[in-house]
């Protein structure tokens, strides 16, 4: 390896370093977007669930006391709904168009089509295939290696939840 960036002239090996430095970022770019539209999909599934229902989970056996343990939790914040949220979610990222920061030259990924039909604004964003393709495989990515993570994140009423779950972590 050394005697390759020996023979390199620096101009060559700079923009070598440059092009690696800013794919690196291209992919904490798409994966900071995954990530941030995970949460803003998931939180507004669990807005869409009637607050009033709710599910009991524990356990249904019979302690020696003649008890159960048995709680009542609000059903849109369930182990087993978020679960099935978190099953659909990536889905969704077909929804998101890149937006580039003229200043910085940071990418990063807005709602393009809206939920409730309203139309869009879509001049800030850039529609495409390929585009969300990597959105919803870094979506999936981060939802299968950090799934236990999510549900207790989401099983509370917790704020920042973007802050939290995508730039600290």
């Amino acid at each position: 390896m050394r005697e390759v960036a020996l023979l390199l002239s620096p101009c060559v090996l700079f923009f070598l370093l440059l092009s690696s430095c800013q794919t690196a970022r291209q992919g904490q770019d798409i994966r900071c977007g995954a990530c941030r539209a995970l949460v803003d999909e998931m939180e507004w599934a669990i807005s869409q669930v009637d607050p009033k229902k709710m599910i009991q989970t524990g356990s249904f056996r019979i302690n020696p006391d003649g008890s159960q343990s048995i709680r009542e939790v609000p059903l849109a914040r369930s182990e087993g709904n978020l679960l099935e949220l978190m099953e659909s979610v990536c889905e969704r990222m077909e929804d998101y168009g890149e937006h580039t920061d003229a200043a910085s030259n940071r990418k990063s990924y807005i709602r393009v089509k809206s939920r409730n039909g309203e139309a869009m604004d879509l001049s800030e964003a850039t529609l495409d295939s390929r585009v969300t393709a990597s959105l919803k495989f870094a979506c999936e990515a981060i939802a299968e290696q950090h799934e236990d993570e999510l549900i207790e994140f989401f099983s509370h009423e917790t704020e920042n939840v973007k802050d939290k779950l995508c730039s600290k972590r």
